[in-house]
């Protein structure tokens, strides 16, 4: 069993941990935990409001085996949280670090993609939000979510991936699950 700490902020993109935190918790009894700057609730681009489990502040590495932002388009705003701290940490710590759409802007911020294999929603993303950036001789044009070591990054397109890719970094036994997982949620797009 793994602990998933969830990290979100206004207004997140529902559709991307969906998937995730539903296969964590259905199929490996996974601890999943949602944080939120300030603790507050939180809502989404398409009109939920979650009520997270504590303030982005008061995590710590300890309280979890994965770290997992997700996007919003506030991650491209000066309102965006600063968790250059907290990712640097979590990275020591040897959590998997994951960021989905917007909140790999994070990763990059706090200097995570420098030397690894990582993707986003496109690499001039990257470039325009993320001052400082020095990845992209690394970055990787592809539709899916790319996993380097313990870091993992996807556009906001790839959710199926994503989830596969954090789920198979935390339960590197489960190959054949991911593979049938990843193949399951494919289904629909094959042409008939």
């Amino acid at each position: 069993m793994a602990r998933i700490a969830f990290v979100v902020i206004p207004p997140f993109a529902d559709w991307e941990p969906a998937l995730l935190a539903a296969g964590a918790r259905d199929d490996f009894r996974d601890q999943v935990s949602w944080w939120s700057p300030g603790g507050r609730p939180v809502p989404s681009i398409g009109g939920m409001t979650i009520q997270v489990d504590g303030a982005v502040e008061d995590f710590s590495p300890e309280k979890a085996d994965a770290l997992v932002l997700i996007g919003s388009s506030t991650w491209m705003t000066p309102q965006s949280p600063d968790l250059t701290p907290l990712l640097r940490r979590a990275v020591e710590a040897g959590l998997v670090v994951a960021g989905i759409c917007g909140a790999t802007l994070a990763l990059a911020r706090a200097g995570l993609l420098e030397g690894r294999a990582h993707t986003s929603n496109d690499l001039e993303f990257l470039q325009k939000h993320a001052p400082g950036y020095q990845g992209a001789a690394h970055y990787r044009d592809v539709p899916q979510a790319v996993r380097d070591g313990r870091i993992i990054t996807a556009s906001g397109a790839a959710p199926t991936t994503f989830a596969t890719e954090v789920l198979g970094a935390l339960h590197p036994d489960a190959s054949q699950a991911m593979v049938d997982f990843r193949a399951f949620f494919a289904r629909e797009h094959q042409a008939p």
